[in-house]
């Protein structure tokens, strides 16, 4: 924005400290609000739905996120993202398995879309998350590689695969921590690929979903 001009080459000062902030100060965070009955969320965590009619996540207060639990319906726009993460210590997806997958990056997550009744395949990338075009038989070896593909609740839970020094980690996890990677990685994604930045935040991202990740054994959405 150009200052405003009182003369040729001669400018006109602004009200002062406070007016300049208005244009110079960074704006606040902005509120987010419950996408089911608009009350505004508090602090920077809060539930998800999956909004499966327009294939996005929507955000969720707690009360809302608790009454479609109670409900316990898999019918309708909304899906609550449930909180479980699970491990697969014993699953047999090898180096040779994800060379067949053709992913060109060392992470990717699986999940079943119920509107378009199939799975999708997608991993971050500095342009955000990329679907992979995989054939039935590439994702059906990956299916039954691991016993927590069986528990995956569609549209709500992802497989989160992590090729990593000579071997391949397995879990099922929320689908709303698989957009946070995405977004994670966009945002530190430097060069080739992608940065010492964004490695070590891969790696915090990674050690964290270890601590949680539980035994299925008994394991409930």
């Amino acid at each position: 924005m150009s200052a405003p001009q009182t003369g040729p080459g001669r400018l006109r000062h602004g009200p002062g400290p406070r007016g300049l902030r208005r244009f110079t100060a960074p704006p606040g965070p902005r509120e987010e609000h419950c996408e089911l009955c608009s009350a505004p969320l508090a602090g920077t965590r809060h539930r998800h739905l999956a909004d499966v009619e327009k294939r996005v996540l929507a955000c969720a207060c707690e009360p809302c996120a608790q009454l479609l639990d109670r409900s316990g319906s898999t019918r309708g726009r909304f899906r609550t993202v449930p909180g479980r993460c699970l491990r697969d210590p014993g699953h047999s997806i090898d180096e040779q398995a994800w060379e067949r997958l053709g992913i060109p990056v060392g992470v990717a997550f699986f999940f079943r879309n119920s509107a378009l009744d199939r799975l999708v395949a997608l991993y971050p990338s500095p342009a955000g998350a990329t679907e992979s075009e995989l054939d039935p038989q590439s994702w059906q070896s990956v299916l039954d590689a691991t016993e927590l593909a069986g528990l995956l609740v569609p549209d709500v839970e992802a497989l989160l695969l992590r090729r990593h020094e000579g071997h391949v980690e397995c879990y099922l996890v929320p689908i709303d921590i698989c957009y946070e990677l995405v977004g994670r990685m966009r945002l530190r994604w430097q060069g080739f690929d992608g940065g010492a930045e964004a490695r070590a935040d891969l790696d915090a991202f990674f050690a964290d979903v270890r601590a949680r990740a539980r035994d299925p054994r008994g394991s409930r959405p």
